[in-house]
C-alpha cells in the first residue's frame, strides 16, 4: 500500500467518525437530560458496567464522572456475575452499555439488579434490543456503519459513548456546582490541583530558616544573617514583629556602590521602607501573578495580626510546577 493510500484511509476514518458524532449531536434529545437529572440525583454510586471494548468505555466513563465530583465506580459483568454485584445497593444508578444490546454478561445481570432496586439506564444502539426493554431510561446512540473498513471493529460506536460520557459528566458538574478548587481537591498530584490547594505558608520559608533582623541592627550583621539563609533578600522587623522593610542583594550591591559604612550604619539607612508583603494563606499561583506583575523576586509573609512569619521567592513557586 503506498503511502498517500494510508494517509487517505486515515483521514476517512476520521471523517466516519466525526460524521457519526454530529450525527448523534444532531438528535440528541430529552432523554439525556433525564438521565443527567438521575445521575445527579442519586444518592449511591453512579456503577459503569460494560465488557470488551464497551468496558473500556465504561471505565473512562466512570473515571471523568469521579474527576468531576460524581461518586462512581466500574463494575465488570462477569466479576458481577460471580459476587462482585454485592457492592450494588438499591440507592445506586447503574448505566449499562452494549452497542448491540444483547451482550449476555450484561443481560445475565438483569433479573439481579432488579431484585437490587438499583436504578439501570443503558447507552446502545439498538432500540428493540433486549437490554433496551429491561431498563428505565434507554440512550440510543444510533450508529449506521463502523470506522473499521470490514464494519466489524467497534470504532465509531465506542466513540460515539465516550463522547456521551464526556458529555454526561461535564453537564453533570456544572449542575452539581462542581469548581476548580473541587476539581484540585480530587486532583492533588496535578498542576491544576497545586494552583488551587497550595498557599504561601506551605512553601514559604520559616522558622530558623527565615531571613530576618531587628530594625536599628548594623549592616554587617544583616549581610551574615542573608547570607547564612541563602535566599538573596531579608526582612527587617521592629520590636513587635511587625514588618518595617526589606533589603535584597540588589539593594546590597546599590548601597556598596554609594560608599554606605556596611560596619557602621544601621540597616535602616539602605533598606526598602514599608514594602509589599502577602498574606499567608494566598494561593501560590496569585503570588506568582503578583509578582509578575509587581516584577519583584519576592515577598516578606505576614499574618492577620501582621506579623513577619516568612518569606517567599519566586525560585520557591516553580519549583512547586506553578506556572501561569
Amino acid at each position: 500500500m503506498d503511502l498517500e493510500r494510508k494517509l487517505e484511509i486515515a483521514k476517512e476514518v476520521f471523517r466516519k467518525e466525526i460524521n457519526t458524532l454530529e450525527h448523534i449531536q444532531n438528535n440528541l434529545d430529552y432523554t439525556f437530560i433525564q438521565i443527567e437529572e438521575a445521575v445527579a440525583s442519586c444518592k449511591g454510586k453512579v456503577i459503569l458496567c460494560g465488557i470488551g471494548k464497551s468496558g473500556h468505555i465504561a471505565r473512562k466513563i466512570s473515571a471523568t464522572l469521579a474527576s468531576l465530583g460524581t461518586s462512581s465506580f466500574f463494575l465488570h459483568p462477569a466479576e458481577a456475575l460471580h459476587g462482585d454485584l454485592g457492592m450494588v445497593s438499591e440507592e445506586d444508578t447503574i448505566i449499562l452499555i452494549s452497542n448491540s444490546g444483547e451482550t449476555k454478561e450484561i443481560i445475565h445481570l438483569m433479573p439481579s439488579l432488579k431484585v437490587i432496586g438499583a436504578k439501570l439506564i443503558c447507552i446502545t444502539g439498538k432500540k428493540e434490543s433486549t437490554l433496551a426493554k429491561e431498563c428505565e431510561l434507554v440512550q440510543i446512540l444510533e450508529v449506521n456503519r463502523e470506522a473499521c473498513h470490514l464494519n466489524l471493529a467497534p470504532t465509531s460506536s465506542t466513540t460515539a459513548s465516550l463522547v456521551y460520557g464526556d458529555a454526561l459528566a461535564i453537564v453533570i458538574s456544572e449542575d452539581i456546582g462542581f469548581s476548580a478548587s473541587d476539581f484540585g481537591l480530587y486532583h492533588p498530584a496535578g498542576t491544576l490541583g497545586k494552583k488551587v490547594l497550595i498557599k504561601a505558608k506551605d512553601v514559604m520559608a520559616q522558622g530558623s530558616d527565615l531571613p530576618v533582623v531587628k530594625s536599628g541592627c548594623k549592616i554587617t550583621d544583616a549581610i551574615v544573617e542573608m547570607s547564612k539563609k541563602g535566599l538573596g533578600v531579608i526582612a527587617i522587623i521592629n520590636n513587635e514583629d511587625k514588618l518595617c522593610g526589606i533589603l535584597t542583594d540588589g539593594d546590597l550591591r546599590r548601597a556598596i556602590e554609594k560608599k554606605a559604612d556596611l560596619y557602621g550604619d544601621i540597616i535602616d539607612s539602605v533598606m526598602t521602607q514599608n514594602p509589599q508583603s502577602i498574606y499567608e494563606e494566598i494561593l501560590l499561583v496569585d503570588v506568582l501573578q503578583k509578582l509578575k506583575e509587581s516584577r519583584l523576586n519576592n515577598y516578606p509573609v505576614i499574618n492577620r495580626e501582621k506579623n513577619v512569619i516568612g518569606m517567599i521567592t519566586w525560585q520557591m513557586i516553580i519549583r512547586e510546577g506553578i506556572i501561569l
